[in-house]
């Protein structure tokens, strides 16, 4: 077992997690308009959606190393490229960070909860994401490849929950530090950017 990959790995997904995007950025509004536990019912909402894309791709991968190796290394070639892709269209963007809570609706927990579970699970790009980001982070010769990726998932999914949870509890104080330090999103936005470039040339370094 490779310690350093799953410690890459890590490093990597709280990066990622602490990166503005549409997820966390929904999470700090519920907690501003509506309080801390439905940020978190938001926050758990999202999470739990993880599992099924952790599943798809531990299932679909694993088959598909089982039967090419070539397959293989050409997902992993795509996944590096997505990933670049993702790179690029960070370095594109605006690097200021948008918070509005004028139109977000008041919901009840369970909506939120389920909300947040749909959002995730119907989005295609989390499913890409994972697809492009697990593969070049398997860390063992030993175990099997779907164990790799459920532990892969679930360490993803325990980081981002500790991130996504002190964003809400936390949603005021972040928004108006964001608010009154504008040096924040340029230096978020070309963290993405290395993060993004750092991992695709892992996945196209490491081996199978």
């Amino acid at each position: 077992m490779d310690v350093d990959v799953l410690v890459s790995f890590a490093f990597a997904t709280a990066i990622l997690a602490l990166a503005p995007g549409p997820d966390n950025i929904y999470v700090l509004m519920q907690s501003i308009t509506n309080g801390k536990s439905f940020g978190l019912a938001t926050v758990f909402g999202l999470i739990s959606g993880c599992l099924v894309h952790t599943t798809l791709v531990a299932f679909g991968v694993s088959a598909i190393i089982k039967a090419s190796d070539s397959i293989f290394w050409f997902i992993k070639i795509l996944g590096a490229s997505y990933l670049l892709y993702l790179a690029y269209k960070v370095y594109k963007s605006d690097a200021e960070v948008l918070l509005s809570s004028d139109n977000v609706p008041d919901k009840t927990w369970t909506q939120l909860f389920k909300q947040g579970f749909i959002m995730n699970v119907l989005n295609p790009k989390v499913s890409i994401f994972f697809l492009a980001f697990f593969p070049g982070f398997l860390f063992s010769n030993t175990l099997s490849t779907v164990k790799q990726f459920y532990i892969l998932g679930f360490i993803f999914m325990g980081i981002s929950f500790v991130i996504f949870s002190v964003l809400a509890i936390l949603a005021g104080a972040i928004s108006e530090y964001i608010k009154q330090h504008k040096e924040v999103g340029p230096f978020l936005k070309w963290m993405q950017v290395v993060v993004f470039t750092g991992i695709a040339i892992f996945i196209l370094i490491s081996e199978k």
